[in-house]
């Protein structure tokens, strides 16, 4: 982890205001990697909403992530062109690279970025700045997930943010709702103290940064968004979600074992009593992942025994569902004994009911990849079994989420209340 800046946070968070010597308050930064087409518009389109909405100073600023194309030509006649427009090239890629650089050199007091689509309503803008600029919170964010939001984009975007904000609240314990919107806003001298813990250059920068901000005990302001999908987008999903989740990884590691001092980020004038407290100990989320990963081992175990005892007798659909019901409620109990340490008989038919919930998701998702290699025409026994493995695990990853988030919530309160 890199060593945390010697620059202090201001003792209060005092109300913005412009500077007389033109420095604008809002540096607005637009990082591009090959985006010769959308560059201009989206510039053009900053200016005009800008000039006519937003009643602050700004600068848009474009960074571009070692563009091969004619981004950097269109960036710098941008800037030519219009004195609110500068650019910044980086010979290397990543967005938080990009954000890093701008946000540590930029001299305005609010820094915000936002993505070169214009996938956001610029309509929501001022709402996101002016908690900074009043000096109310500490960061702002837009969020997709509020149900005052309106959004348009397709099942399998929706399904996999709504699964990746679901991992954060469940491995890292985080209450901000919309990690991954490409709409956030920062106070510099917040910045200057968070950036150089944030390790990130990617997609995953982000989540790292509001993650760090939160253990703090940071203000983060959420603004419902009205958000349009892109369908021209270059993000590669798939990729990107493999990239968070070792973030995801990574950053749970370092909380869980102290390697963070986030103590050196907290606000000093505790004016927030929610401020002071911290989600869970750090040994807690280590002690259930480990019983976890032991009930789950030999959850495992007992389905695939079940499943192949089942399957010389039955279908292998009514084998995997008999396997998986008996191991689910087996698995249930024993983590709820084990993993969660929960006692006595309260809530535990509910408990169970809620397991059988979770059991039904795995059952999907098993089943669901039986009907693909099925379709296939592979099917064998030994295939079988390595695609079940596979499903099996994925699923397990999905119960321990849901099981900390929705069944054995009570297990996390005691964590916290304990710290």
């Amino acid at each position: 982890m890199r060593p945390t800046s010697d620059r202090p946070l201001l003792p209060l968070r005092i109300p913005l205001r412009p500077r007389d010597d033109g420095t604008p308050l809002l540096d607005l930064v637009v990082p591009v990697h090959n985006e010769e087409r959308d560059l201009e518009p989206c510039v053009r389109r900053l200016l005009a909403h800008l000039a006519r909405a937003f009643p602050y100073s700004f600068r848009i600023t474009v960074a571009d992530n070692a563009s091969t194309d004619r981004t950097p030509a269109i960036a710098d006649r941008l800037s030519r062109e219009h004195p609110e427009v500068s650019w910044v090239r980086l010979p290397e890629k990543g967005r938080g690279r990009a954000l890093r650089t701008v946000w540590e050199a930029s001299d305005a007091p609010v820094l915000a970025y936002l993505d070169v689509d214009l996938s956001t309503d610029l309509n929501a803008l001022l709402p996101l700045v002016a908690p900074l600029v009043s000096g109310h919170s500490d960061l702002a964010i837009g969020t997709r997930l509020d149900p005052a939001s309106r959004v348009v984009r397709g099942p399998r975007r929706e399904f996999v943010s709504r699964t990746y904000n679901l991992i954060l609240r469940s491995s890292l314990a985080a209450r901000f709702s919309d990690a991954q919107c490409g709409f956030k806003a920062i106070r510099a001298d917040v910045a200057h103290r968070l950036l150089p813990m944030v390790e990130d250059t990617g997609w995953f920068f982000d989540t790292e940064l509001l993650v760090l901000a939160e253990r703090a005990g940071l203000r983060i302001h959420e603004v419902p968004v009205d958000w349009v999908d892109d369908p021209r987008s270059s993000v590669r999903v798939v990729r990107t979600a493999i990239d968070d989740l070792r973030g995801v990884w990574r950053v749970g590691r370092a909380l869980a074992t102290g390697a963070l001092p986030l103590d050196r980020l907290a606000r000093p004038f505790g004016d927030d009593p929610r401020d002071s407290q911290v989600h869970e100990t750090p040994g807690g989320l280590v002690r259930q992942l480990i019983g976890f990963c032991c009930v789950g081992v030999l959850s495992t175990l007992l389905y695939l025994g079940l499943y192949a005892a089942a399957r010389t007798a039955v279908s292998s659909q009514l084998a995997n569902a008999a396997a998986l019901l008996v191991s689910a409620l087996i698995n249930t109990a024993a983590n709820r004994r084990f993993t969660f340490r929960v006692r006595g008989r309260r809530r535990a038919v509910r408990q169970q009911a809620q397991g059988l919930v979770v059991f039904a998701i795995g059952l999907a998702l098993t089943s669901g990849s039986l009907a693909a290699l099925a379709a296939a025409g592979t099917a064998s026994a030994h295939s079988e079994l390595a695609v079940l493995v596979a499903a099996n695990l994925a699923a397990t990853v999905l119960r321990f989420l849901l099981f900390r988030a929705w069944v054995f919530p009570e297990a996390t309160a005691r964590g916290s209340e304990k710290s």
